[in-house]
């Protein structure tokens, strides 16, 4: 069997000018990374404003397992297969972050035939989007230090700057440093720490932001700490967001790609799901709504995480809303949901697969508690038994929910035809009644209580002294009333990683949370949950390697 690379390799990409040529768009509307990349221009989405919008598919999934979900794979293949029934479709993805593409979860392209391309590209420096973000946020932190070295004429208080540095890269060792050692010339003493880049605010403003203009505004309103007096200090503060939109001046431009059947892609910004909104830009996304009849996107780990996020936060702040949702799930996920063990997962097992249902059925619950038409997608691994793969049709049948058998790994979008049959059902026919899970309205208690409750099943929240603090200080500051991005345990539905399937009877620990008054948000920290992931016992960097005459090797 061919590995992922080595079927991208192997592919035929069209020019991208070829790829431009069939969006319709001008030449002043793009420009060439490259032979097989473009960035888009950030008026692209302005210019195009009076145009009907297309339909959005939000693909999401159960809950992550070691053993695979292939979201980005079902999104590619879902969006390959409507292309192949008759609708224009645009798919709109996150960038991947070297982090995980050196650790353990890999790339963020696809997979098998239903890939983005160049996948090494993609899934390494790509157009240097992140490496921009990267840099904006520390010049931040620069700024930061240089301004109390030289006077702190804003009086901030060293031990109460929120701000941190940021690389893109899991670094255990980062996640708590001192700066400014070494003597008066070299700064002031002061704790510090990293996180890693696509939990930087600056990556959430880049994907929630509609403009250059309205980048910059949202840049402005980052707090990076306070003063002495407890008082919020600001970047307009700092004077400084011009300078932070003008690293950020291309990194706004959207991506413009193809998949491996030569599909338009549009791939930009890349925030985790756990620790951050998990969505591509709101311009990415609007952007191909305009130029497609169909776009699917999809939101990171499963709709405990991804989905919630983009329901209450992304498509709050952009004003759209999802036609249909894709409910992801493996027979392999399943199982391991039913107690088999990653070893074992080879061998037939009905039995777990049927306890481990009771994931996929919470995360259906949550979809439903939206308002939203769904379909579930199986996406088939060679390793999957014909009575394995029945029964999941079996009992969706019986839940009265739409399901596809999708073979897109393995047949591209030729695998995907049923799925996209019924997504267009869903998207085209039926009846919906979308509403959010809170109001901004609503308590920033109020509103973790609601996702704890509704979406992730617990009997309740606990805040520890500190979070409570933290909240009465942002209700007199009127920060309340802006949503809260959850930052929890992928693994689980509830806030302890090692709880699979669906935990009953738990509380969900809300340790202290953090202003992202730029990106319009309050970050919620549960559990123990890092903010700067580190390393496994064995990388997957460790696997890769460059031919002599260039080629990426061991990538996936």
């Amino acid at each position: 069997m061919k590995t992922d690379i080595e079927i991208a390799q192997e592919a035929t990409l069209k020019p991208i000018r070829e790829i431009v040529e069939g969006l319709q768009l001008d030449e002043s509307d793009w420009e060439p990374y490259g032979h097989t990349k473009a960035k888009l221009s950030d008026a692209l989405l302005n210019k195009l404003k009076d145009r009907p919008d297309g339909k959005v598919v939000l693909v999401t999934a159960i809950s992550p397992t070691p053993a695979g979900e292939g979201k980005s794979t079902v999104s590619v293949g879902l969006g390959q297969a409507l292309n192949q029934v008759g609708k224009k479709t645009i798919i709109a993805l996150r960038e991947p972050s070297l982090g995980p593409v050196m650790g353990i979860k890999g790339g963020a392209a696809g997979g098998g035939y239903s890939q983005v391309l160049p996948m090494e590209d993609i899934n390494l420096h790509f157009t240097g989007d992140l490496h921009a973000i990267t840099t904006a946020n520390n010049a931040l932190s620069a700024l930061i230090d240089n301004h109390i070295q030289r006077g702190n004429e804003l009086n901030i208080d060293p031990r109460r700057i929120e701000w941190k540095r940021v690389m893109d890269m899991n670094d255990r060792t980062l996640r708590q440093i001192v700066v400014g050692l070494g003597g008066p010339t070299q700064g002031v003493p002061r704790q510090d720490g990293f996180n890693i880049t696509v939990a930087s605010e600056i990556m959430a403003i880049l994907c929630l932001a509609n403009d250059l203009n309205d980048l910059r505004e949202k840049i402005s309103r980052v707090v990076i700490g306070y003063t002495y007096n407890e008082e919020p200090v600001t970047v307009k503060d700092l004077k400084v967001e011009g300078a932070l939109t003008l690293l950020l001046k291309d990194a706004i431009k959207p991506n413009l790609v193809q998949t491996i059947e030569n599909t338009p892609a549009i791939i930009h910004g890349g925030p985790f799901a756990n620790i951050a909104h998990g969505c591509n830009s709101i311009i990415a996304t609007k952007t191909a709504a305009k130029l497609g009849e169909y776009v699917v996107t999809e939101a990171g780990f499963g709709a405990d995480l991804g989905a919630e996020k983009f329901l209450d936060i992304k498509s709050r702040a952009g004003d759209f809303e999802p036609a249909a949702v894709v409910i992801v799930a493996t027979v392999r996920a399943l199982k391991m949901h039913g107690g088999v063990a990653k070893d074992d997962l080879k061998a037939e097992n009905v039995e777990a697969l049927k306890a481990g249902m009771s994931n996929l059925k919470k995360h259906m619950e949550t979809i439903e508690t939206f308002g939203l038409p769904y379909v579930v997608a199986i996406n088939k691994f060679p390793t999957d038994t014909e009575a394995e793969t029945d029964f999941i049709q079996a009992w969706c049948e019986e839940q009265g929910v739409d399901v596809a058998l999708a073979d897109i790994w393995a047949k591209g979008g030729a695998g995907g035809i049923d799925l996209a049959k019924k997504v267009i059902a869903k998207a085209e026919s039926e009846e919906r009644d979308f509403k959010r899970i809170y109001e901004l309205e609503d308590s920033l208690e109020t509103k973790i209580r609601k996702i704890a409750q509704k979406v992730y099943g617990a009997k309740d929240i606990e805040l520890s002294p500190q979070a409570k603090k933290q909240a009465a200080f942002y209700e007199m500051q009127g920060w309340d009333k802006l949503p809260v991005c959850m930052a929890k345990t992928q693994y689980s539905l509830s806030d302890n990683p090692a709880l699979l399937g669906r935990p009953e009877d738990f509380t969900i620990s809300i340790r202290e949370m953090r202003p992202s008054i730029g990106a319009g948000f309050i970050v919620v920290l549960t559990g123990d949950m890092m903010t700067m992931p580190g390393l496994p016992v064995k990388p997957a960097a460790l696997n890769m390697d460059v031919s002599e005459d260039g080629r990426a090797l061991g990538l996936f």
